[in-house]
């Protein structure tokens, strides 16, 4: 009998164990690095952040044993600023996992920071397939977009629907180069012509010459390899150019919700563009959007596939790290990452590939004409849906050095 109790008291006693194990604290500091007060602030900035907190207020609701923190700082679209931020928030700060980070080309030097310190980066904002392409490693996931989407999407609806002579202005870094790159190919392979481009300084005011350019290639659709500021700068000095009067059309190839408002309906009705979130898909997207419209204090404003995306790709990164144990090893929750599906109202389910590269739906959309607009906020209109197996480059031919064979 006192055998048989001893051993009871022992079960009890390794039963207590394991649930204080499984209860035991676990602190993960997460840092938004994003731009605040540029060009493409509107699409990340602040939304980002706000994105973040949001995530992490949900996900210690339902984990009360972890402590998430966010902090956030201003990258300012230079490599340099970023790289120095990530190091000061991983080396002093104890930052566990890096989000936002918007401009492929900083994007692609924190890249380096993360897989130098064995950190996570979670991509929501900058757009190079590069990223799970040539340059990819085993610490980063890119959640939301990617220029080969937006070229397959927009590009191929685009020439088959006539669109089949291109001129392109590109923003002359990283992110241009390779959404230009992605989206000529798609418009050859679907038997157009590139009839020239110009290469465009980021964060340019004054789009005069390179529109005329544009105008005298007489190509019908003038692709705008850029995004956030510039786009918005190009299409409305296009309009006092005459441009769409003169019967060539812009492709956006690169459009966020936040554009379209501050373009106006009445500048962007008919703009067709791939995107893998819209604030008014369905019951989730909307009741997301209420609380982040609360948490963002920006009344009337609408929320981005970018804020979106940091959202559920932080959601996901912490569903690994507990399922991990620890979020001190970047490489490890990765790992897992790439072994889990995930499912959240905004982009529905979600799997990660050895490339990095996050799977789920895309969208084709075109901005509404004024008199279709229904209510503020009220933009697109649903033209079609790109599978997930579809809405990303083919993991062969992305030339990613973990992909084996």
């Amino acid at each position: 009998m006192k055998r048989l109790l001893g051993l009871a008291a022992l079960a009890a006693l390794l039963a207590c164990g394991t649930a204080q194990a499984q209860q035991k604290q676990m602190d993960v500091k997460i840092g938004v690095l994003t731009d605040m007060a540029s060009l493409y602030a509107d699409d990340t900035g602040q939304g980002s952040v706000a994105a973040a907190k949001l995530a992490a207020e949900d996900f210690m609701k339902s984990h009360p044993n972890v402590k998430v923190e966010v902090v956030s700082a201003d990258h300012q679209n230079k490599p340099d600023v970023g790289t120095g931020i990530a190091k000061q928030w991983i080396d002093v700060d104890h930052v566990d996992m890096i989000t936002g980070v918007p401009t492929s080309s900083v994007a692609l030097a924190v890249m380096q920071v993360v897989k130098e310190k064995n950190k996570a980066l979670i991509d929501s904002g900058a757009g190079s397939s590069d990223i799970t392409g040539s340059k990819c490693n085993a610490n980063t996931v890119h959640w939301t977009y990617d220029t080969w989407m937006l070229a397959n999407g927009t590009g191929k609806a685009i020439v088959k629907t006539g669109g089949d002579t291109w001129f392109f202005i590109t923003a002359d870094y990283a992110f241009g180069h390779a959404l230009e790159r992605d989206t000529a190919a798609v418009v050859e392979k679907n038997g157009g012509k590139v009839l020239g481009k110009v290469r465009v300084p980021i964060n340019t005011s004054d789009f005069s010459s390179f529109l005329l350019q544009a105008q005298q290639s007489k190509a019908k659709i003038i692709g705008l390899a850029n995004a956030g500021g510039d786009t918005i700068n190009a299409i409305k000095q296009g309009a006092e150019f005459g441009i769409v009067a003169g019967g060539q059309k812009f492709a956006g190839l690169l459009i966020f919700a936040p554009d379209i408002q501050a373009l106006g309906l009445k500048a962007a009705q008919g703009l067709m563009f791939t995107e893998t979130f819209y604030w008014d898909m369905n019951d989730g997207t909307r009741a997301w959007t209420k609380r982040w419209d609360k948490e963002r204090n920006a009344p009337g404003k609408v929320p981005s596939m970018n804020h979106a995306g940091v959202y559920a790709g932080t959601m996901a990164y912490l569903e690994a790290a507990v399922a991990v144990g620890s979020a001190k090893d970047g490489k490890a929750v990765v790992d897992k990452m790439k072994t889990m599906t995930f499912k959240d109202p905004l982009f529905g389910t979600t799997t990660v590939r050895v490339d990095g590269r996050g799977i789920h739906n895309a969208y084709l959309f075109e901005a509404k004409k004024p008199e279709e607009s229904k209510y503020p906020g009220d933009l697109y209109k649903l033209r079609a849906t790109i599978p997930a197996d579809e809405a990303f480059r083919p993991l062969k031919d992305g030339g990613c050095p973990l992909v084996k064979g």
